[in-house]
């Protein structure tokens, strides 16, 4: 996957106006993007009000619905909302959207809202300490999302030509990942086992890929399969088991405040249908081998 911005020219702008535009009534303007485009509705027609206090307005308008968070949040003011860009429907495909009068940095906008939630929660963001935040909370969150420019298929696309038809496992693979609900990190251990069919995959390339799938917004649920299921379609061996153990900021730091691993496992081909093949891989992962 790629950073994909679409820079909104003038005459699509224009051309979203009068699709979206009323004929008539009262128009209040979301801040700030919504406020650009009642200046356009109203250039555009002068028919209509622009007003200042949503409460009057028979139409909202806004620039983009995202989540729909906004669009919730004033309909108690009005029924009817209507935007240039709505992400719910058609134009879920478009990435981020960047329109002609926004800065052309978006990384400027990404930090001024770090800035308001430190204001938010009564911080001061000119203090020493915060002054630098912004921009070291953006660098380490594309960090922690880095995964969503790679491919993970990329690391095993390598593979050699080997008769090895016993099990091999690497345990103990540590990740970090990003819980998508709380945007919380949550950290813990893969171990992989997969069943060879004529081809390996060298040994460093596991946990490559693995780091590629845990580096973006993901549940560990999710995670667990997408390992088995992309090792599978890359390198198709006869069987793969997954088993992640995670510890979860989210659970630790807030609601419950409360300790405790999360397992997670996931059994493919083989390792699912022999359960003589399963108890194997339990026991080399686990270390008990029953001897």
């Amino acid at each position: 996957m790629k950073n994909r911005i679409y820079d909104m020219l003038w005459d699509d702008v224009l051309a979203r106006v009068r699709l979206a535009m009323p004929r008539t009534g009262t128009i209040f303007g979301v801040p700030r993007g919504g406020a650009v485009v009642a200046g356009l509705m109203k250039a555009m027609n002068p028919d209509l009000v622009v007003v200042t206090d949503a409460a009057l307005a028979s139409v909202i308008v806004d620039d983009i619905i995202d989540s729909g968070a906004t669009l919730d949040r004033y309909t108690q003011f009005s029924t009817r909302f209507v935007a240039l860009v709505d992400k719910r429907g058609h134009d879920r495909e478009m990435g981020w959207v960047r329109f002609p009068w926004e800065e052309t940095d978006i990384t400027k906008d990404i930090e001024e809202t770090v800035v308001r939630q430190l204001q938010m929660i009564g911080e001061d963001p000119t203090r020493e300490g915060l002054r630098e935040t912004p921009k070291r909370y953006l660098k380490a969150f594309r960090e922690m999302t880095a995964g969503l420019q790679a491919d993970p298929k990329a690391p095993l696309s390598k593979l050699f030509d080997e008769d090895h038809d016993e099990i091999v496992i690497v345990r103990g693979i540590e990740f970090t990942s990003l819980c998508e609900h709380h945007l919380l990190p949550f950290t813990g251990t893969v171990d992989f086992a997969y069943l060879p069919q004529g081809k390996v995959v060298g040994l460093s390339k596991i946990p490559r890929f693995i780091e590629i799938l845990s580096r973006r917004p993901q549940v560990q649920e999710r995670l667990t399969s997408q390992i088995a299921d992309v090792f599978t379609e890359v390198v198709n061996p006869r069987g793969v088991m997954v088993v992640v153990k995670g510890s979860h900021s989210c659970m630790r730091l807030r609601g419950a405040r409360s300790t405790g691993e999360m397992v997670t496992s996931v059994v493919r081909g083989a390792f699912k249908d022999t359960p003589e093949a399963r108890s194997e891989v339990l026991a080399l992962i686990t270390g008990r081998t029953g001897a």
